[in-house]
Parts: structure tokens; sequence; C-alpha cells
């Protein structure tokens, strides 16, 4: 039996991440994390730390970018569970796995700390004393520094490795698949990463992205909101993707409506494009999970969305 090698999958939102994800991961070797776990491209979590410690380093620098990880490791990700699913990405992952992997980062990150003075609010005014509850001192880390880049990289892969792929022997799988839509810009340092990656890029109709956007209640409630939201979000895709080099990479691009339009067929090109036998999963594209946001808008809202991605929608393959 061949063994995978891990996924990432990538969207814009809105376009069937979520889908895809749950069918990747109702394969037998295939563990879908089942949460977007958000320290590896969300600010403040490994991309941004990689670039803090070598090509942006400096001690400040390189101190603030080890304390927001920490805050999103051990303060964020630890004490909201998600909405949808009910846990938190610690439970998700599984905590031993996940407290192991991040007690492991600090000491292979961080070169000393030291306590720094803190000045009283009175400090040089000896009528004015420090507050009894004032700090008088402030923790202070010194950040190693990696003129060696990928020594960085393998120590971060190593945590991933112990998160997902300590998650995926739990359940007896042989590889993982974790889903952020916004893997869809970091798809360089994702692969700098985890070199052997799959990703796989579903797109959805940009009309279809743009009307769902605005029922979610976590983004722009407007046309025009939504547009200014994801307009960015395409430009960026399609120039990195104009200068990319894809052919020495595994990457899947795919349509969600042509998933849905040949499902079994489809299902299987998917599954042997990222290195498994196919298999027949409860999940699955059906065409009116997508066709019912094609009269979301009047004629002539759609006629201004179309205007204002008229460059977009070709592009990504739709008439």
């Amino acid at each position: 039996m061949a063994y995978p090698s891990p996924i990432f999958v990538a969207g814009t939102g809105r376009s069937g991440t979520s889908q895809l994800a749950n069918i990747l991961g109702e394969h037998p070797q295939i563990h879908r994390i089942p949460i977007e776990t958000r320290f590896i491209v969300d600010p403040g979590g490994f991309r941004d730390l990689a670039d803090a410690l070598t090509i942006r380093y400096d001690p400040y620098v390189g101190d603030d970018a080890l304390r927001r990880l920490s805050d999103i490791l051990t303060v964020r990700l630890v004490g909201r569970r998600d909405i949808d699913r009910g846990h938190t990405v610690s439970e998700a992952i599984g905590e031993r796995h996940y407290w192991d992997a991040v007690g492991r980062l600090w000491p292979e990150l961080v070169a000393s700390t030291f306590d720094e003075f803190v000045p009283a609010a009175g400090f040089g005014h000896a009528d004015w004393a420090a507050g009894p509850f004032e700090h008088q001192s402030y923790r202070r880390a010194v950040p190693r520094y990696f003129s060696d880049r990928s020594e960085l990289l393998e120590i971060l892969r190593r945590a991933v490795d112990a998160m997902f792929g300590g998650a995926a022997a739990d359940v007896g799988k042989s590889t993982w698949c974790e889903k952020t839509p916004f893997n869809l810009l970091c798809m360089d340092f994702l692969w700098e990463l985890v070199p052997e990656a799959t990703i796989v890029h579903v797109k959805r109709h940009p009309v279809a992205v743009v009307a769902s956007h605005v029922d979610q209640p976590w983004a722009p409630p407007t046309v025009d909101g939504a547009l200014a939201w994801l307009k960015p979000v395409y430009d960026r895709w399609l120039a990195w993707k104009a200068t990319a080099d894809l052919d020495t990479k595994r990457y899947v691009e795919i349509r969600a409506e042509d998933l849905a339009a040949d499902w079994p067929a489809q299902r299987k090109a998917l599954f042997e494009s990222v290195g498994v036998d196919d298999f027949a999963t409860t999940s699955t594209f059906r065409s009116r999970s997508l066709d019912h946001r094609n009269d979301q808008f009047d004629s002539d809202t759609r006629a201004l969305i179309e205007r204002a991605l008229a460059d977009v929608i070709p592009t990504m393959g739709y008439e």
C-alpha cells in the first residue's frame, strides 16, 4: 500500500474547502484534522515566525514574534471552542500531541531570557510611589537567529509532524489533511515547511462565492463589502500563479461544480491525484448544494459583480 503525502486544502472560503476536507478525511488512509488549526499561516503563526527569526531578524522583532506565537498556541487556540465542531485546536489534535510539540518548541527557538526593569508610573518623582500591583519587571526572550533558514523550518516541521502525524496515527491512518482556506495565499511557505505536501485548491464560481460571503457572520454583509474582501484575494492568487512553477509541485486544482456534475469519476480522479486508491465516501458534492446561489442576486446586482470580477471569472475557468 502506498503512503500518500500530507495534504493542505485551500480556497477562497465558501468554495467547498470544508466539504472537500471531509471527503478526503473519510478515506481510510487520510485523517482530516477536524478544525482550522490557524497556527501555520495566520498572523503571528509559523509563517511570520520563520521570517522574524531569519530574514527580518533583530532581537525586538524576534521577541515580538515569539510572544505572538505563544499567545496563539497557549491562549487563543486552547481557550476558544470552534463554533461548528465544539472543541479547541488542542482537543481536535489530541492534548498529548499538542502540548508535547508546543513544549519542545521553546528551547529550540529561544536563546535566553531575562527580566527587564520596568519603572513605576512615578519613576523620577519621589513623591509618587509605585502602586502595590505595578509590575517591576517584564519577562523578555532573546530569540535565536537562524542564518540557515532550513534549520528553523525543520524545527517547525517536527512540531507539525508531532501534532498532525500523531493525530493520524491515533486513528490508524498514514497521513493527514489540514484545511484552512487562506492556505491559498501561502503555498510557497507550505511547501517550504512540508516539501512533499499536496495542496488541493477547490474553486467555485466567483459570483457564488460572493453570494455566500454576504450571508456569513464573519464576512462583510454587503455586495460592495464582499467584493472589497474577495477581489484582492483573487488578484493575489492569480498574480502568484502566473509566476509559480507548479509543474514541479504536488498541486491539484479542481472546480466544485465539476465534482458535483460527475461525482464518482471526479472522486476517483481526486483520490488518485493525492496518491491513494478510490474510495466510496459518504460525503459528496451535489449540484443542488452549489446551484442554490445562482439566483441569489437580481440581474443588475449580478451584472455589477461580473463587471467587478471581469478579469477574475474567466481566468478562474468560468464563463
